[in-house]
């Protein structure tokens, strides 16, 4: 019955989507004619991954099938699971058209993104799958008492979700308006109701099987492409950088700058500079990119879907690898977008060095560098891997986040960790469809806003509230509920205050003007840590209830479980 209901919604979704792409080539002057090759693999890659979902979903029997696939994926199948939920749109597009705009700057995200894996590989991955069950809650509150622990767990997922949710929806509609030429609602909806079939019939079993196909697409796609482009100048790194400060320097002599003023505009790319101003901007970016990567929910998640600690250790190194590899080739292919495509008088200004388009369309950088490399062809394939990374994420958010809801909410905080499985499942559900209407509405009413700010705001607050809890709940032995949580919210509601009265959003998004940010620097990281830490700290320090006393006693019996894995549920455990 659920298999037959689960191919008519599918089969339902597939045909409307079909109707709304052959109709989408009219409207807005800013769409492309509808790109066929491009819809074509996208609906084969749908169909395959429909497929797959069909099949999970009849292994999708309890709340351990639905949360972490029974804790049955290997080491290798969750590596490459982590590499394709963490190498988003915003990394594919936004990586490479900040490498192409600024050179050398865009390698500041490529590292930050990638050096917070070490943390996670060395202080959390075993602990997390040792001390875990379905959320990181269930490893920051173990110790601890619960229904507090819970409700600050579950406001951190809640928000850094509905952030990245937000970003990901606004870079769906921008990217499927321009690239397939359907309205933008239109796209926004699709992408909700794929990533609502996915998680609700699915769970983490689909989840994790379309972030794997997707990765592999995504890195055989970015191979490719760096490949070709470093063919185009004999495979020498050399070459292809003195190519682009040529570029920009040409570009700077046609907007009238003398010729040495041009050339060092052409040096400047190599150099750091373009938009980190200053040292402190610098490294609260940085720590926000870092430290928030070892605190996003959906990353967390993935830990409890390995049999044991060792696969645990063994998936964050396999995605380290595959995650360090994609950053490296998406450095070239920025270097191959100033080279190619800000040259190429089809794609862009070449006086103006800006792709054709107007406001969004240097995210199309990589794109139109697969164009350039491959035709039409893999151009239609690389737009339809863009439009999968992004379901593939958005899909990895929807299931923390309704994880968040029902585990840590529903299950232990109002049912007193009472509920049963099946309850839990149905709370679940309805926790993505509601999810899943939220994102499609915030991506509708943020499509004329600057989302930059809304990734790194998303990591701000991982690295802010999520990560200090965690760590200081795993590592600290004077850790008490009262720290955690106080600290926790101290962390949380200060790395979004900052971020509401910083340039980028109190001067860009509100429109107030220039010079009126209240908060000078970007990213809040640095500050808002902060806080958290010294939060957890002195709260914790002065709590000298016989409760904080309990839980301090505690603290050996969870380093022994958390070191050893003794007393850590297996793969048939849950």
């Amino acid at each position: 019955m659920r298999a037959s209901r689960f191919m008519a919604l599918a089969a339902g979704l597939l045909a409307s989507g079909a109707v709304l792409a052959a109709g989408g080539d009219v409207g807005q002057a800013a769409k492309q004619a509808t790109n066929w090759t491009a819809i074509v693999m996208f609906g084969l890659f749908v169909a395959g991954t429909l497929w797959i979902t069909k099949w999970a979903a009849a292994k999708t029997r309890s709340a351990a099938d639905f949360y972490t696939a029974g804790g049955g994926i290997t080491g290798f199948q969750n590596g490459l699971a982590i590499a394709g939920d963490y190498m988003s749109a915003a990394s594919f597009l936004g990586i490479s058209a900040a490498v192409m705009a600024s050179g050398y700057d865009g390698l500041i995200y490529s590292i930050g993104f990638l050096v917070g894996w070490p943390v996670i590989t060395f202080l959390m991955a075993e602990r997390l799958r040792n001390l875990g069950k379905f959320t990181f809650a269930d490893v920051a509150g173990y110790r601890f008492k619960q229904t507090p622990i819970r409700a600050f767990a579950a406001s951190g997922t809640l928000v850094v979700v509905a952030f990245y949710l937000i970003a990901q929806m606004v870079g769906a509609g921008q990217l499927i308006k321009l690239l397939f030429g359907l309205e933008y609602w239109v796209a926004v909806v699709i992408v909700g109701a794929l990533m609502m079939v996915y998680v609700l019939f699915g769970g983490m079993t689909a989840t994790t099987w379309v972030q794997i196909i997707k990765a592999v697409l995504l890195l055989a796609g970015v191979t490719f492409m760096a490949f070709m482009v470093m063919a185009q100048f004999g495979f020498s790194p050399e070459a292809l950088f003195a190519k682009g400060v040529a570029v920009k320097a040409a570009i700077a002599e046609a907007a009238g700058k003398t010729p040495e003023e041009a050339a060092k505009a052409g040096e400047a790319i190599m150099k750091p500079g373009g938009f980190v101003k200053d040292p402190i901007s610098a490294i609260s970016f940085g720590m926000a990119l870092m430290f928030g990567t070892a605190g996003l929910p959906h990353i967390l998640m993935r830990f409890f879907t390995v049999p044991d600690a060792k696969e645990a250790r063994k998936s964050v190194f396999w995605a380290t690898t595959w995650i360090g590899y994609f950053y490296v080739l998406i450095f070239i292919i920025g270097f191959g977008a100033i080279t190619l495509v800000l040259t190429n008088p089809e794609f862009a200004d070449t006086a103006k060095g800006v792709i054709k388009g107007g406001a969004g369309t240097a995210n199309m950088a990589a794109v139109l560098v697969a164009k350039s490399v491959g035709g039409d062809v893999f151009f239609g394939f690389i737009s339809a891997v863009a439009f999968a990374t992004i379901l593939a994420v958005v899909a990895g958010l929807t299931l923390s986040g309704a994880s968040a809801v029902s585990h840590d909410l529903y299950a232990t905080v109002f049912k007193g960790g009472k509920a049963d499985s099946a309850s839990e499942l149905k709370v679940s559900r309805i926790t993505t469809l509601a999810l899943g209407a939220l994102a499609v509405t915030l991506g509708i009413a943020f499509e004329k806003q600057n989302i930059a700010f809304m990734v790194s705001l998303a990591f701000a607050i991982a690295a802010s509230a999520n990560f200090p809890v965690l760590f200081m709940s795993v590592l600290w032995k004077d850790c008490t509920t009262k720290g955690a949580v106080i600290g926790g919210f101290l962390g949380l509601i200060s790395s979004v205050g900052l971020t509401v009265v910083s340039p980028s959003v109190w001067e860009v998004t509100l429109g107030n003007p220039k010079g009126s940010a209240w908060f000078p620097y970007t990213s809040p990281a640095l500050f808002s840590m902060t806080i958290g830490f010294v939060g957890i700290w002195l709260f914790s320090v002065l709590d000298k209830s016989a409760q904080a006393a309990k839980e301090r006693a505690d603290f050996e019996a969870q380093q022994v479980r958390s070191e050893t894995g003794l007393g850590a549920a297996g793969a048939s455990g849950h």
